[in-house]
């Protein structure tokens, strides 16, 4: 309960918030693993503040990446996180967002020139090729969802020196292909996850 930050591997990955613009249906929390990953219960009986966040994390340099990254989408504390940001930044640390890409439809505006500067790294949750699946897999709360991500996604390099769209194989629908040539459309480069792997 209440763990915020968790090391796997070289990285430090940041749980701070459990909320989400999307119910995902192969999310651990909406499966029978439930808010575990590698053995960290990522339960959260509040959503910490800055100053807690950075209490927990020790030297940012002595990580690859420090990774924002839990049970929620990241942005929905887009103060907070930008905040804690600027302190690993300032420490030495390199910093990647894990986001679903609808901060700006979430925000109604564009976050993105905020964000210069203090996130090395984008990981955007594409899911799917188009609105139909996106919706059966990912059950979006706001309505232009997915065309919202795109438009994040081609919108990010701009901004930020590294960007990779995501999607996950296995998932039935999916067409990892057509995901492949989505991103390389928005200059970005892609990453197949696998279906069941967290973390």
């Amino acid at each position: 309960m209440n763990r915020i930050a968790y090391p796997i591997r070289s990285n430090l990955y940041l749980n701070i918030t459990d909320r989400c613009t999307l119910a995902c249906r192969f999310c651990p929390k909406h499966t029978e693993q439930g808010p575990v990953v590698h053995d960290f219960d990522l339960s959260l009986s509040h959503r910490p503040e800055a100053e807690e966040i950075i209490s927990t994390m020790g030297n940012p340099a002595d990580y690859e990446e420090i990774v924002f990254c839990g049970f929620g989408e990241p942005t929905l504390r887009f103060k907070v996180l930008l905040e804690v940001a600027r302190w690993i930044k300032a420490h030495g640390g390199t910093v990647r967002v894990n986001t679903d890409g609808l901060a700006n439809l979430v925000n109604k505006r564009n976050v993105l020139p905020e964000m210069q500067g203090l996130v090395d790294s984008l990981s955007i949750s594409m899911n799917a090729q188009n609105p139909e699946i996106y919706a059966r897999h990912c059950q979006p709360a706001l309505p232009g969802s997915w065309e919202a991500m795109l438009a994040f996604l081609e919108q990010a390099p701009r901004y930020i020196p590294r960007v990779i769209a995501t999607a996950i194989d296995g998932l039935d629908g999916v067409d990892i292909r057509a995901c492949e040539e989505l991103a390389a459309q928005r200059g970005v480069a892609f990453r197949r996850r696998k279906l069941d792997k967290v973390g």
